[in-house]
């Protein structure tokens, strides 16, 4: 464990040090860019080990995974974001631990989400997950709504009892005009994000950025960056 720890420690360290760069080079304070760790797939005792080493706010992507590691994390100060595609048959276990959705991409999403965050007496902050590679079927290849859906979807989150709308989230796409140009891809949200907040003012979370390609968010003016790899390295999948 000692060892694990001074990996982790190590692995933090050097994401940090990404992050302050990129804040540095666009002329951003550090305080402006939120780190998550992407915990999916590694084990509740690293989460444990990222919790003592500062680490406040972690996503998961899959319930059966998420739901359990929380349950051995829920003495811990950490703030839980989903940030998987989700089913509405998993939307009552979802809401018992998560704090963020990231990934709210249709209306039946969000009436499942409402009525059991109404039914647990919670309030879920929710971003729409924007597919910059959506073709004519309006959704991408990993979820999200087309761009031209976001008024509307965020008008249905803000009025939805439990809900919160806190902004909008993507994953840079693989395939479409955007491929291969993050940069300019997470410019586009950035944009949305413009658009969204004319009428959502309070809506200023944007959720852009991973492991490989967190300076090109942090750049474009990113508020959360979600890391996995970078801090917790390549390791097995849980069962």
């Amino acid at each position: 464990m000692t060892d694990r720890r001074t990996e982790l420690a190590g692995n933090l360290a050097k994401v940090e040090e990404r992050i302050a760069a990129a804040c540095a080079a666009a002329g951003r304070a550090r305080e402006e860019v939120t780190l998550i760790v992407v915990t999916k797939t590694y084990p509740a005792d690293d989460v444990r080990i990222l919790s003592e080493l500062g680490v406040r706010q972690v996503a998961e992507n899959r319930d059966q995974d998420a739901a359990p590691k929380h349950a051995e994390c829920a003495d811990l100060p950490l703030e839980w974001h989903f940030v998987g595609q989700l089913q509405t048959n998993k939307v009552r276990s979802v809401v018992g631990y998560a704090d963020v959705v990231q990934s709210v991409d249709r209306d039946r999403l969000v009436t499942a989400l409402s009525k059991e965050a109404v039914r647990a007496g919670r309030e879920i902050g929710c971003l729409i997950q924007v597919a910059l590679d959506a073709g004519a079927s309006g959704r991408g290849e990993r979820g999200g709504i087309a761009p031209a859906g976001i008024g509307e979807l965020a008008d249905l989150i803000a009025g939805s009892p439990g809900l919160r709308l806190d902004g909008l989230m993507t994953v840079a796409p693989l395939t479409g005009e955007y491929a291969g140009r993050e940069r300019a891809a997470f410019e586009r949200l950035m944009d949305l994000s413009t658009d969204l907040r004319r009428a959502h003012p309070a809506a200023t979370m944007v959720s852009a950025g991973m492991s490989a390609d967190l300076e090109e968010a942090v750049a474009a003016g990113a508020t959360h960056v979600r890391v996995g790899s970078a801090v917790l390295g390549v390791r097995a999948r849980l069962g």
